[in-house]
Parts: C-alpha cells; structure tokens; sequence
C-alpha cells in the first residue's frame, strides 16, 4: 500500500521549475496527499520506517559493491520550520552507519577563503550513503541577500552557480531531494514562544531570532527568488507545510521513500563461493 500511495507526493508538493513563487498563496496548515489526521500519519510513518531502514541497507549495500548512486536531502526553511525536528523523526529510522548528517553554521575563516561551495562539496554523501542537509549552500543566497553580506551582482550569479553545481550532482549519480519547510509568521511566534515557557528549551532559543523575525518579508522574499531560479527537473524543489510537525515528518518520509523506490537499490551478489563456505563452516 505504502509502495502505490508514495508515487504521487513528489508530484503533488514539487514547485513548477521556472515559474513564479508567492509563499503567501501557500497555507502552511494543509496536509496535501495525507492519509487522514495526526493519528493515521503517526501510524503511517512508523511503518515507512521499517521501509525506509531496509531500502537504506540495500542502498548502502550496493555502494559498497560500487553503485555510484547516493541521496542528499536538503532541508531549508526559517528558524523554527523543522528542519533539526526532521532530522530527528525521520533519519532516526535509518543507519547512522550509511548517513552523513550536515547543519551548515556560519562559515568558518578557513571557508571564507574559498568559493561558497567549497565546503558543501566537503560534505557530500559517499556512494550509498544518505546525505542530509540541515540548511545548505542556499544560505548563500539567502541570509548573504537578506543581510547584504556580498554584492547584488555576486548573489545573481550564484544562482547559476548552484544549478550547475546540482546539475553535476545528478550526472553523477546523486538523487537531490530539495525540501522547503514552509512555517507561517504566527506559528513562528508560538514556537518560539514555547522554547521561552521551558527551561529545557531555553538552549535552542537566540534573541537573535526576535530580530530576525522582523526581516520577514525580506526573508520570503529571497525563498521566493531561490524557489524559483534554482528548481529543475534533475533537482526540483518541494514545498513541504511545515506548521503540522506530525505532517512535516510524514511528507519528508514519503518524499524519502519514494526516490529510494525509484531508486531500486539491490544487495549485491556475492563474490565468493557461497556453498564452500558453507561446507567449510559445517565441517568446523
């Protein structure tokens, strides 16, 4: 059932490439493509899990018998959408042995020295694994705009630079799953709120982000912007309601489960004689 169902939300949340992006005709409350309510995607995505683990072994089982092929998921979204709450709930299926887990920071001095991809280049998944990126090399185009941290003319043509660097990815082999998590202004505020209400979030909070919040507009601006110029049919982007954690979690698992089906990854064949080993093991 999983198998027939997951064929169809990458179509239903992927973004037309090339056209227009209005965040604000996007309801960040709607569940498009789910099974029901909370109770039915819970359910729903603890079974993907099971799914989700084995299709990742053959994956990584292949990549060690040479299949090029690998995954990066790339999450963005403003403070609060989810994106460190994704990599909980639905990498937390998988093999910490085939993943490779990126949260992008500020650039350090050492990546300041080199071309904005540089270091997204360092921390790309190996065959067979499973790369996920919390923020990305778009931050490059998004905070870098937001906050003039380059010139105009240097942040319109990364955007070229970004789709042929995507473009490179899947010549060679990468499947790029590129999720926007889209939260809304006042979900924002609750969850932020709530971070303020209990000691043991008080870590995750930054006064800083009461700030940022007031960048808003030039915010969705700039996702709008990078929605638009960096969507192609080799590295579409999806746009995922991120207000529902429980819905946020479930799509991102679909969207996972249905590229790894795509994918079709295999456990390789052996390379040994199978029944001399066994004779061999038997006579021990």
């Amino acid at each position: 059932m999983v198998e027939e169902s997951a064929k169809d939300l990458s179509a239903l949340l992927r973004l037309p490439p090339g056209e227009p992006v209005a965040l604000a005709g996007y309801d960040a409350r709607a569940t498009p493509g789910a099974p029901g309510g909370k109770r039915a995607g819970l359910a729903d995505s603890a079974r993907m899990g099971k799914r989700l683990a084995r299709l990742q072994e053959r994956l990584w089982a292949a990549g060690t018998a040479g299949d090029p092929r690998r995954v990066l998921l790339v999450l963005q979204g403003m403070d609060t959408s989810g994106k460190g709450g994704t990599v909980k709930h639905v990498i937390g299926h998988l093999n910490p042995s085939g993943c490779r887990i990126q949260a992008f920071k500020a650039p350090t001095e050492e990546e300041r020295r080199h071309d904005f991809l540089w270091r997204v280049r360092r921390a790309l998944p190996g065959p067979g694994e499973i790369g996920i990126f919390d923020r990305s090399h778009y931050e490059d185009v998004l905070i870098a705009r937001v906050r003039h941290l380059v010139r105009p003319a240097e942040i319109g043509s990364r955007y070229g630079l970004i789709n042929d660097f995507e473009r490179s990815l899947a010549e060679d082999g990468v499947t790029v799953i590129k999720c926007f998590l889209h939260v809304s202004y006042d979900e924002q505020r609750r969850r932020l709120l709530r971070r303020l209400d209990r000691p043991d979030k008080h870590w995750k909070f930054d006064p800083g982000d009461i700030d940022e919040r007031t960048l808003w507009p030039a915010y969705q601006e700039a996702y709008e912007l990078a929605l638009e110029r960096c969507a192609a049919p080799y590295a579409p982007w999806h746009l995922v309601p991120a207000d529902r954690k429980w819905y946020r979690n479930w799509a991102i698992s679909r969207l996972l489960l249905e590229h790894l089906l795509a994918l079709d990854p295999h456990y390789p064949k052996a390379d040994f004689d199978v029944a001399e080993c066994r004779e061999r093991l038997l006579q021990g």
